[in-house]
């Protein structure tokens, strides 16, 4: 009687352990609508501005700082980083355009075009770090399973580029806050699986914005680690975001290359 007892409770714990698993796992249909969300609450709808602060630490070196002023206009899909500091990067800009990134020196005068795996100024910055998040669009989403990171709850997602999409890297995996649904962590990976850079999250603003009429989630802070330089790393700090109306002409390379003479 007392082995039958504890085979019935046994298989009761298996039963409810396995409903309860069950309830966290999610249909595609599901995992697609949170990647979604997460691209939604950090959209604008509008114009964007913030004050950004860069650190950038490489092994054996001293760490370098960078302050920079960030525009989007996401309505328009536009991005706009211009470096004010320190002196000899100042001036330096990246415009994003219709899909196309480029890159001004105004110790030349001259713009190139770069790809989305461009480092920022020489930091381990890339485009995505600063821009709106546009997951949906640029890749495909598979549901991975549940997981905890430190104290939170979080779904687990493994996202692969479309096809014929320039983005950073073409691998990304992603862990999300089960309530929240902001990004706590975020690995980049090559084509062969190879990680390349780990990302944390681990301040996030909340601001409401007039144009969208709800609020906009905000990293307040990224912490990036290069998994291919171990020792190097960044520091993101976005600060003194403010959502109003930009100048209507500011996306433009003629405004850029006026703020740098």
């Amino acid at each position: 009687m007392f082995i039958k007892t504890i085979v019935t409770l046994a298989l009761a714990v298996a039963i409810g352990y396995a409903e309860e698993q069950k309830k966290e796992l999610l249909t595609q249909a599901q995992a697609d609508e949170i990647i979604k969300l997460v691209d939604d609450r950090q959209r604008n709808s509008g114009d964007y501005k913030s004050l950004c602060f860069v650190k950038e630490t490489e092994k054996n070196k001293e760490p370098r700082l960078f302050q920079a002023m960030v525009y989007r206009r996401d309505d328009d899909d536009k991005f706009m980083i211009l470096f004010t500091k320190p002196k000899e990067e100042a001036g330096k800009a990246y415009l994003k355009i219709d899909k196309n990134l480029w890159n001004y020196d105004p110790g030349t005068g001259k713009w190139e075009r770069r790809t989305e795996r461009e480092k920022l100024a020489g930091t381990n910055s890339r485009r995505s770090d600063f821009d709106e998040s546009r997951l949906t669009e640029e890749y495909s989403t598979k549901f991975e399973g549940t997981d905890k990171l430190g104290d939170y709850k979080v779904y687990k997602f493994k996202l692969t580029a479309k096809d014929g999409v320039d983005v950073a890297y073409p691998v990304l995996n992603l862990w999300i806050d089960q309530a929240e649904k902001n990004i706590l962590k975020r690995e980049e990976l090559a084509l062969s699986g190879k990680l390349m850079r780990s990302s944390f999250y681990p301040k996030w603003n909340k601001k409401y914005s007039a144009s969208k009429k709800s609020d906009v989630w905000i990293p307040e802070e990224i912490r990036i680690f290069d998994e291919l330089e171990k020792g190097n790393s960044t520091i993101v700090l976005i600060k003194e975001t403010d959502l109003g109306k930009l100048e209507e002409n500011m996306f433009t390379k003629a405004w850029i290359e006026s703020k740098s003479k």
